[in-house]
């Protein structure tokens, strides 16, 4: 017998992998399946980014690199930056990764000790409460309120802030909600942070995808940058999912730990996907637009749709390509509706305990699939409904 560590029972999982799995073994037995569960843009990565990545494979691109990435790459999300935050970050303080999770992963492993305190949103990406209790740090939940528009109160997320608080994470666009910060409540933020010994992760992956407003990062206030970290990458703006490269952007004095980690665990990240990367910033952006261009189409008619049935409410998200509706009057708990609804209707989702104890009531759904998918997952979730 295997005898596990035993921080491996503090380990949780991202539920949507799992619901993704049980609706394909559905689908080999000649099921049809409406994916909304999946957070992956149903578009495909642009011919000019995949010919780049098979330009680098031709040329070369297939051995290790810097831990912390190659500097071309890191010069050009430099670049980037400049025209979504006001702050200019130097390009030494860039470091590559494997996707958007490591900069979580590294990020807490290098920060939080145990009993170490990290505020975190609560319905939220599930990886944060996982990786805070894995490094053995406590997880203090704020919770998005759904009167707020899913946003969450600033004066109740500064009575939690104690002497043990080491990293509040913000994220926005949020995921699951699709809410989003504005530099009034940034600023509140970035004012009640500003003289504390605590360093902020702004979790920022969804920052293309906004349908009202414009982009507001706390890095913005520079009273606060030095002790920010910033996550973003390649997977959603540039449907690049499987291509599994994202990026940090660190305060100086933390880039050579958290490059450390990188070389203790997987040396760097794919130098072929890197190329690519380049040419995803360097090269046209008319994909993007076009993308978040329709995902917004596709929210109106997914909002529309659910607010016409009877027993759910569906706020209408900001950002991101999620919507969270609220399904408490239909008399069943948010996980038996979703699994009944796979099993009965064909239609995956995630039930809004996946993104913690405050998603009671509720299921996300993705809106990264076409509109005909759609309207048919929104007549099938009306009859199930009407069957309840």
């Amino acid at each position: 017998m295997i005898n596990l560590a035993n921080r491996m029972e503090r380990l949780g999982t991202e539920t949507a992998f799992e619901v993704l799995a049980k609706a394909k073994k559905l689908e080999e037995k000649g099921r049809n399946i409406i994916h909304l569960e999946i957070g992956e843009p149903d578009f495909n990565t642009p011919a000019h980014i995949i010919d780049a990545g098979k330009a680098a494979l031709d040329t070369g691109y297939t051995k290790y690199n810097p831990s912390g990435g190659y500097n071309e790459l890191k010069k050009e999300i430099q670049k980037y930056s400049k025209t979504v935050r006001s702050v200019e970050f130097d390009n030494d303080q860039v470091i590559i990764t494997s996707g958007g999770k490591p900069i979580m992963f590294y990020t807490i492993l290098a920060l939080i000790n145990p009993g170490d305190e990290v505020l975190y949103p609560n319905p939220g990406f599930p990886i944060y409460e996982s990786m805070i209790n894995f490094a053995g740090g406590k997880a203090i939940p704020f919770k998005l309120e759904e009167h707020l528009d899913y946003k969450f109160d600033i004066e109740k997320l500064e009575s939690l802030i104690s002497s043990k608080t080491k990293l509040v994470i913000l994220n926005s666009p949020n995921n699951p909600c699709g809410s989003i910060i504005n530099s009034k409540e940034m600023a509140r933020i970035a004012n009640i942070l500003e003289d504390k010994d605590i360093t902020v992760l702004s979790d920022e992956i969804y920052s293309q995808f906004l349908y009202e407003g414009s982009h507001e990062s706390i890095s913005n206030y520079k009273n606060i940058s030095d002790k920010t970290i910033i996550l973003d990458g390649f997977s959603k703006s540039y449907s690049m999912t499987g291509w599994r490269i994202g990026y940090g952007i660190f305060p100086k004095e933390l880039v050579e730990p958290i490059t450390k980690l990188i070389t203790n665990s997987n040396s760097c990240t794919a130098s072929f996907t890197q190329i690519a990367a380049i040419e995803a910033l360097k090269g046209s952006q008319e994909s993007v637009s076009k993308m978040v261009s329709e995902f917004k189409v596709r929210r109106n008619l997914i909002v529309d749709g659910l607010n016409n049935i009877k027993n759910i409410n569906c706020p209408n998200p900001s950002g991101a390509f999620y919507v969270f509706p609220n399904i408490t009057n239909t008399g069943i708990s948010s996980e038996e509706f979703a699994n009944r609804l796979l099993e009965e209707n064909g239609v995956a989702t995630l039930s809004g305990e996946s993104f913690g104890k405050e998603g009671s009531g509720y299921i996300r759904l993705s809106f990264a699939n076409s509109k005909d998918n759609i309207t048919e997952a929104l007549n099938r979730i009306e009859s199930f409904v009407n069957k309840l």
